[in-house]
Parts: C-alpha cells; sequence; structure tokens
C-alpha cells in the first residue's frame, strides 16, 4: 500500500492568535511556521517521498526542508474566498453580519465571488489523482485546510454538506493508504495506538464482516469495515469511545464516527452497521474470537465500582440480546 503523506503548510507571517481568512492571499510562512517546517523536514526528510505542492509561497516553504524540489500543482491551491481573502474575522464579521452569522449553522456559506468548497473539491481530486499517477511510492502533499477537507470527505464519501469545518494544526500531516480502496487502516496505523490494539482492531473487522455476509439484511460492509478497524483508535485515552468518534468526524469520517461512538453502549438494538458493530467487538478478545460469555468474564474482573459492574451487565445483556437476534435471523448458531 502506498502512503500519502497529506500536509498542512506551517503558521503563515501573521500574529500568533490572530484569525484570518486566507485563501489566495500569497502569505510566506511566519518564523513559527519555519520552524515547523524544519521539524517536517527532520520527521519525513528521508522518507524519499515525492514531495507536491500548492504554489501559495506558505506551502512551497513549507514543502522546502522535505527534500528535492517539491513539484508545483495550481489545482491545488486554497479555496478562493473572494472578498473576505485577507481579511481578519472582525472585519468580516462587522461587513457581512448576516451572512456571517448564517455560518454559525452553514459553515460551507461563502460571500458572493468566492469559490464554493464543491468547486474546490472539482478540481483538487483529480489533481491528486494526477500525483499519484506521477510518482512511484509515498508521496506527500503540502496544501492548505480547505483542500484537506475536501480529500478526507471525498475518501470516505461524505457528502461536503455533512463533512464538519476541519482546521488541522499549521504543521501537522494525517496518513492516507491508497490501494485504490478503504484508508482505514492506514489511518489507525497512523493513531498509533499500538499493535495490540491494532490487531485487536482488524480482528473486529474481520468478524463484523463474518456477521454481515451471514446474515439475511442488506448493510454498507465497507462502512463497517471502516468502523471496526477504527472502533478504538483512541484506546487508552478517557471514553475512548467518545474521543475516536470525534477525531474521525473532524477528519470528514461522519458516518464512521456515529458507528464508533456507539461500539461501546448501543442506544438501539435494531440490526444494522452500529448492532454488528457492537456484537463484533463483543466477540473478540484481544485478537481472537470467543464467546460472548469469555469475552464479558474477562472484563468483569476490571469492574471494581457499582457503576461500572452495572454497565458491564447492562452491555452483556445486549450483547446476548443481539447475539440471540442474530442466530435466530441466520437459521443457525453463527455466534456462542
Amino acid at each position: 500500500m502506498r502512503r500519502v503523506y497529506l500536509l498542512r503548510h506551517g503558521h503563515p507571517d501573521f500574529p500568533l492568535g490572530a484569525h484570518m481568512c486566507l485563501g489566495r492571499t500569497d502569505t510566506p510562512l511566519g518564523p513559527l511556521g519555519k520552524m515547523q517546517a524544519f521539524l517536517l523536514g527532520a520527521e519525513l526528510g528521508d522518507k524519499g517521498l515525492t514531495v507536491f505542492a500548492s504554489p501559495l509561497t506558505r506551502c512551497r516553504e513549507t514543502a522546502a526542508p522535505l527534500g528535492g524540489r517539491a513539484r508545483l500543482v495550481p489545482a491545488l491551491a486554497e479555496q478562493d474566498m473572494g472578498p473576505w481573502d485577507g481579511l481578519d474575522f472582525d472585519t468580516i464579521r462587522q461587513g457581512w453580519p448576516e451572512l456571517y452569522a448564517r455560518r454559525a449553522k452553514e459553515p460551507l456559506l461563502v460571500p458572493s465571488g468566492a469559490e464554493p468548497l464543491a468547486s474546490v473539491q472539482a478540481r483538487v481530486l483529480p489533481a491528486l489523482e494526477e500525483c499519484l499517477r506521477q510518482s512511484d511510492g509515498d508521496l506527500a502533499v503540502v496544501v492548505h485546510a480547505s483542500v484537506i477537507q475536501a480529500i478526507l470527505a471525498s475518501v470516505r464519501s461524505i457528502p461536503l454538506e455533512e463533512s464538519r469545518p476541519l482546521r488541522p494544526p499549521y504543521g501537522s500531516y494525517a496518513v492516507l493508504g491508497y490501494d485504490g480502496g478503504s484508508c482505514a487502516q492506514a489511518l489507525l496505523s497512523a493513531a498509533a495506538p499500538g499493535e495490540k490494539v491494532e490487531a485487536h482492531c482488524r480482528a473486529v473487522a474481520s468478524e463484523a464482516l463474518r456477521i454481515a455476509d451471514a446474515l439475511p439484511v442488506e448493510l454498507d460492509r465497507e462502512l463497517l469495515e471502516s468502523a471496526a478497524l477504527l472502533h478504538d483508535v483512541a484506546r487508552g485515552e478517557k471514553d475512548h469511545a467518545r474521543l475516536g468518534a470525534a477525531w474521525l468526524r473532524e477528519l470528514g469520517y461522519a458516518e464512521a464516527a456515529a458507528l464508533v461512538a456507539r461500539h461501546h453502549d448501543l442506544l438501539s438494538e435494531t440490526i444494522d452497521e452500529a448492532a454488528v458493530l457492537y456484537l463484533a467487538d463483543k466477540c473478540v478478545r484481544e485478537d481472537r474470537r470467543v464467546s460472548i460469555e469469555e469475552r464479558f468474564a474477562e472484563s468483569a474482573r476490571r469492574c471494581t465500582t457499582p457503576e461500572a459492574v452495572a454497565a458491564h451487565a447492562r452491555r452483556r445483556e445486549a450483547a446476548i440480546r443481539l447475539r440471540d437476534q442474530v442466530n435466530a435471523l441466520c437459521g443457525r448458531v453463527l455466534i456462542e
């Protein structure tokens, strides 16, 4: 699998903490941005990446420490924000109060004369495909926030109007796997939750697909597999289901995030993708399939408070009810 390092440029040359609408305004990196570019080069410069970049100065300067000469791709430039371009947001709020207020609920709204995000996506996706065709092995693409949002929404087939505004930190990057299919496995590896967690997630994905294939119910297998691979992406953190879902929403994976959010506590026991993920997770201990009873007997030892014991019992009962529904639908003992 090839990897695409999707980088947001470093901090532009405006004061730290300033909130400005930078579209096509060609601002270079500031001192902080130059240090961020240096660190990106120190981390990624020895990976032999083929580097592509937006032609705007802040991206060219971020790409320089990555090694070699970046190939500039005009179609990867930032969204043209028309009359807002280059203005601070206080000025925008004062000059366009109604439109600015509407953007709280309709974040894709732009002023007359600006470029809609759908147009950004329409030019960016073919450009990214061309970058892949022009290179062998892994590549780095140094771009802007709106470009990253457009790419990530497309990767997971999320309509742009359902994707959240994405503002990854300046000088940060995501790693996408490219094999013509899902990038969920690459995202899991990029999050680095540890080998045991990755093995568990792969086993849960395999079990989820096994259940889905046996059910006489039409399910979205690609969505289910992606959510299963990423369901424990935040394992080790407090309230990992909620946090993992929040991470995925920020990346534009709204559908998978909704499933991940419910993999620990299921709100409904309707047989759908969320129920199959919940059940698959309860059928896998570490990286091997086990019975519901064995799985819950092992986890019961970690319940040390009355609240934890009650929650454990609730989850076990839900898993047993789902198991019985699935077995009845399949007409055989699919899950023990």
